[in-house]
């Protein structure tokens, strides 16, 4: 299955996205064999850096080295795929500036839970950024669920015990892009929330 012909934008109606970064991944995998969503902020300006776009893609790189802090021996994106974890993103669409409006995020978040449903194992969302848990809060507030993840701020609730339809959720940081090379501390924490994942899942 390619999530990319089950989930499709056609109206593109978001002010503060780039329509040209639009991307949503178009590789084959295996429904079943997910154990953990990895959702972070949106698509990067090049497609060539998307996760699954092969040779020296940027997040591919930066997540490649957030499995390995971990201390998973991970050398390629389809080692962490065999691991049971989907990589996407919470807004498919390249930003045009450095935030993501309310109304964008709600748009996109309608993709993003079509998207959800394709994985019916899951057992852990992995957030990786405000961007990503305030997405997972506007499908449980427009579904009436309850709010699987508090407000605050990240440091503060990523200890919790949060849940969504029945799943771990875990908020962590952004683990995608350049930010990832220089914030050592949250490099830090990003590996300790993979590696509960991870432990939670069964790897």
């Amino acid at each position: 299955m390619k999530p990319s012909s089950q989930v499709n934008c056609v109206d593109f109606p978001c002010l503060d996205t780039r329509r040209s970064g639009y991307y949503i991944p178009d590789m084959k995998v295996e429904p079943d064999r997910v154990s953990i969503m990895l959702i972070s902020e949106a698509a990067p300006e090049k497609h060539s850096d998307h996760y699954y776009a092969g040779g020296n893609a940027l997040f591919a790189q930066t997540t490649l080295l957030a499995f390995q802090d971990s201390g998973v021996k991970v050398q390629t994106l389809q080692d962490i795929l065999d691991l049971g974890v989907y990589l996407t993103t919470a807004v498919k669409c390249g930003k045009t500036r450095y935030g993501i409006s309310t109304p964008t995020i709600e748009a996109y978040s309608h993709l993003l839970e079509k998207e959800m449903d394709l994985f019916p194992r899951v057992k852990v969302y992995l957030l990786m950024g405000d961007v990503a848990i305030k997405s997972v809060n506007l499908i449980a507030k427009r579904n009436k669920d309850l709010r699987p993840i508090p407000a605050g701020s990240t440091y503060k609730i990523r200890g919790g015990e949060f849940s969504f339809r029945g799943r771990r959720v875990l908020p962590s940081y952004v683990q995608a892009g350049p930010a990832f090379f220089v914030e050592k501390v949250k490099r830090k924490m990003i590996a300790e929330d993979i590696r509960k994942a991870l432990v939670i899942a069964g790897q």
